[in-house]
């Protein structure tokens, strides 16, 4: 399992676009992907779920990947949280 944090410099946080484009860049990969703001986990690659979740700017996400391609989604996912929030 690869985790990783990252904390939001977005001004509105994740909002739909980025969510949207999250889920995309999770569900690229086959290994699972959860998300964790002030304590509420969900599947990384459920849009509803992550908007659901309200991150804010100045909040922690928390991923946590477990799979065959752990570390290339992570990288991914770390690479997308620092260009788009």
């Amino acid at each position: 399992m690869v985790e990783f944090t990252y904390v939001i410099t977005d001004e509105v946080g994740i909002h739909a676009r980025p969510a949207g484009m999250l889920v995309k860049t999770a569900s690229a990969y086959d290994s699972s992907v959860t998300l964790t703001v002030n304590g509420n986990t969900v599947d990384a690659k459920r849009l509803l779920s992550i908007m659901k979740l309200g991150a804010g700017k100045g909040q922690t996400a928390a991923f946590a990947i477990e799979g065959e391609d752990e570390e290339a989604a992570a990288e991914a996912l770390k690479a997308f949280m620092q260009e788009n929030l």
